[in-house]
């Protein structure tokens, strides 16, 4: 009889499914689940993961999702999400719990602040097993984490954010005006509104750069997704209409953006490496801008891994086993 375990990543902005047949992974989907808006959304995109969750053995389960601020707490959040999946999933659940590895939702709900944001920790024990001395660079659609596999730091969202080892900045959702405050056009340094006009996938489509299917969350002001529509949102920042100046003049000012983020993140790393002797050989990329953890690498001096080729994998899967890691890995620590 076929052991199926489904890895579920239970975020803030998406779901993020892994199916596993007997220690392979068949299939990986994100599906859109803007938690801030209600757990009705979550209900949703579990009803739409339906196909992929079916005949399950076992059910693993991580979150970031209890962050949103539809909860009162982390505690909330996570004791609200475990309830909402034990009442959506039929048969055996187990909950990540970091460190302290799986645990039955009741154990879980016991000790929540375990199970908040652990999902970092499964990615990091499962490379650390399959590339020992790795440093994880995963980078997702809201934040990136850097980790040094074999010993990680930080183990909660406040100590990585000190450790470097967490960087909230990502590919598609960040607002351009948490990266930087001017940027240079024509010219000119030209300080930017600090204001919601575009985020990070906007920069991306103006520069021609975003992967298909990864960005699935409403723009800032509602309308397309065309590359002229995200070039009117980002000239919005500058206080100008997009044709006051030709496309390539936009390009520069927005290849100017794109390095603060990866400059950002590159900060990040080189802190995680001035840790007393910690020594890496190659970097393992994740997430769905791991192509652009990938010149972090390149800028490290070390030979780039992608998470999808560590894992035994259907071939047409393995590029979102990179961009859905957590996921993939629970299933994988679970299905043992």
């Amino acid at each position: 009889m076929t052991k199926v375990t489904i890895g579920l990543d239970v975020g803030g902005a998406h779901l993020k499914v892994a199916r596993v047949e007997d220690g392979r992974v068949v299939a990986v989907r994100q599906l859109a689940c803007p938690l801030w808006e209600g757990l009705d959304r979550l209900d949703a995109a579990l009803h739409a993961a339906d196909p992929l969750i079916a005949n399950h053995t076992v059910c693993a389960i991580t979150m970031t999702g209890e962050l949103t601020e539809i909860f009162e707490s982390r505690e909330a959040g996570v004791l609200a999400t475990v309830a909402r999946l034990r009442e959506r999933l039929q048969g055996e659940l187990r909950v990540f719990m970091g460190l302290k590895g799986f645990a039955s939702p009741q154990s879980a709900v016991g000790d929540p602040l375990s199970v908040a944001s652990a999902n970092f920790i499964a990615t990091a024990l499962l490379v650390a097993q399959r590339l020992p001395k790795s440093l994880l660079i995963d980078m997702g659609s809201t934040t990136t984490d850097i980790i040094a596999c074999d010993r990680p730091l930080g183990l909660t969202d406040a100590e990585r954010l000190q450790t470097g080892e967490l960087v909230y900045t990502g590919l598609t959702r960040t607002p351009v005006a948490s990266i930087a405050n001017r940027a240079p056009l024509a010219g000119q340094w030209q300080s930017l509104a600090r204001d919601g006009f575009a985020t990070m996938a906007d920069v991306r489509r103006v520069l021609g750069d975003l992967p298909e299917d990864v960005d699935q969350h409403a723009t800032a002001d509602g309308r397309g997704k065309s590359q002229e529509e995200s070039l009117i949102r980002f000239a919005r920042g500058f206080g100008r209409d997009a044709e006051m100046r030709h496309l390539p003049a936009w390009q520069v000012s927005a290849n100017y953006v794109s390095e603060r983020q990866l400059r950002s993140i590159h900060d990040g790393a080189l802190q995680v490496l001035s840790r007393p002797g910690e020594a890496i050989n190659s970097v393992v990329l994740a997430g769905i801008g791991a192509s652009h953890a990938e010149k972090i690498a390149i800028r490290l001096g070390n030979p780039a891994v992608a998470f999808g080729a560590l894992i035994d994998a259907e071939t047409d899967q393995r590029l979102w086993a990179t961009r859905c890691a957590p996921a993939v890995a629970v299933a994988l620590l679970q299905h043992k």
